[in-house]
């Protein structure tokens, strides 16, 4: 037994939507034998651009039954039934949604007409319900009011029983485990089956071939697998978009998110958000006074005409601002620290040794503010090479720093002879040096020292 379902909601992602009409056609398999429709008061202002598809407004919907007053009609005609719509995650979502806000668990199994079309009428050009019913010739009336296209979709899913392969593909969308009803309706399941549980990138393309999104992972299976569930507004539009899947494989975890980082900047993806913002960079940078005594201070980037060393939050900047003042026995009054015209006091940082109370000379002071802008370059002009896993078992991955700067990332058989820096940079892929990037390997040169070599591997 099947019920076949459509809604008309306010179209405020999942959990902000709420429902405005709702129609069931209850179905044996050869024939209709029940029909329930009704209106459904919102209970908040339905947007005009919704009126204007719809043509259901604030005003046809006050005298209606709410949800709440409706739910055990809707449990009534579904028990023991297939929860059958067009693109039946998007339904299934908002009328389970609403279950829950008045604590009911709706569960139902799930068939989804646009993933059957696929696999039953496949070649058409477009699977959108009212195209694909002028395709099959199917009178659609009423188009975007709930009756309307949930009769269209029960004539459709009529003419899906009828098809050849019906029994089979039927009986494995409705296997628990096939992961059919999870998938986006236009992604067909070989595309999926093909993703490999492996560290990479992967790449949403819609049905034109466009690319809508980039993601990393460490399982990338997993991990797009977790889009389909991930039921925020923002997932279930990606989704209800991707009609295919590409992937390359990185061997880690930090390979992936330098990829994944390039090909946003290349691609600028509509449905990558992080890192279209800009973000607004600091730096540590020093001066002189009219008395002669080496100040050290930070400011926004832009303000800093010598950065001597550059941070991605204000909060990291003056924490290692602090930690410099206190190691070099510095006065955080001449740090920018603390503001005041007097002796410093800081409530942390006890370590300065008088230039503020004129017990130090400036000489001595200023060779210690020297040390410490040594220490702040150390390493800038070294060659990095960071060692990973690579795609196989028979490669390595490499990842080439210089001047403080990333370069690029290759790939070489353990097999390869590497003897010089030329060497390397042969198998080298040239990559941009951004924000991003000096980010996700600071965090990472920071926590796996093992893994960094300062000449060329052997």
């Amino acid at each position: 037994m099947y019920t076949i379902i459509d809604i008309e909601t306010t179209g405020n992602g999942i959990k902000g939507n709420r429902i405005t009409e709702i129609a069931i056609f209850k179905y044996d398999g050869s024939q209709i034998v029940d029909e329930y429709t009704t209106l459904v008061n919102p209970e908040c202002p339905i947007p005009y651009f919704i009126t204007g598809l719809t043509g259901i407004d604030d005003q046809m919907v006050q005298g209606a039954p709410k949800f709440s007053e409706i739910a055990q009609d809707i449990l009534n005609i579904t028990e023991g039934c297939v929860f059958v719509a067009h693109s039946v995650n998007f339904d299934y979502g908002v009328i389970k949604e609403e279950f829950r806000q008045i604590g009911i668990d709706f569960t139902r199994k799930k068939l989804c007409t646009v993933r059957l079309s696929r696999k039953l009428i496949p070649g058409l050009a477009s699977y959108s319900l009212g195209k694909l019913c002028t395709a099959v010739r199917i009178p659609l009336t009423d188009r975007h009011r709930a009756r309307g296209d949930a009769h269209a979709t029960a004539l459709l899913f009529e003419k899906l029983l009828g098809e050849p392969e019906a029994e089979a593909v039927f009986k494995k969308f409705l296997n628990a485990r096939s992961q059919e009803a999870t998938l986006p309706p236009h992604l067909p399941k070989s595309v999926f089956d093909k993703i490999p549980p492996q560290p990479g990138i992967y790449y949403f393309k819609n049905q034109k071939g466009e690319i809508i999104y980039v993601g990393k992972a460490i399982n990338l299976k997993k991990r797009v697998l977790g889009h389909f569930y991930d039921k925020s507004a923002k997932e279930i539009q990606l989704c209800s978009e991707t009609a295919d899947i590409d992937f390359k494989l990185s061997g880690s975890e930090l390979l992936a998110l330098l990829m994944e980082s390039a090909e946003i900047k290349r691609l600028f993806p509509p449905y990558n958000r992080a890192q279209k913002r800009t973000v607004r960079q600091y730096a540590i940078f020093n001066y002189e006074d009219r008395n002669g005594i080496q100040h050290l201070a930070y400011n926004t980037i832009k303000g800093v005409p010598n950065p001597l060393k550059v941070f991605y939050n204000q909060t990291d900047c003056r924490s290692y601002l602090e930690t410099l003042c206190k190691e070099f026995s510095l006065c955080p009054r001449f740090c920018h620290l603390q503001q005041t015209n007097a002796a410093c006091s800081h409530h942390e940082i006890t370590t300065c040794e008088g230039i503020c109370r004129g017990d130090e000379t400036v000489a001595a002071y200023n060779k210690k503010v020297e040390e410490a802008i040594s220490h702040l370059k150390e390493g800038a002009s070294e060659i990095k090479i960071i060692k990973e896993k690579g795609r196989t078992a028979d490669e390595n991955a490499v990842i080439l720093i210089s001047e403080g700067m990333y370069r690029g990332y290759g790939f070489i058989d353990k097999d390869t002879s590497i003897g010089t820096l030329d060497d390397i940079e042969a198998f080298i892929t040239p990559q941009k040096n951004t924000v991003e990037t000096e980010s996700i390997l600071t965090a990472y040169l920071l926590k796996n020292s093992e893994k960094i070599y300062t000449s060329p591997v052997t």
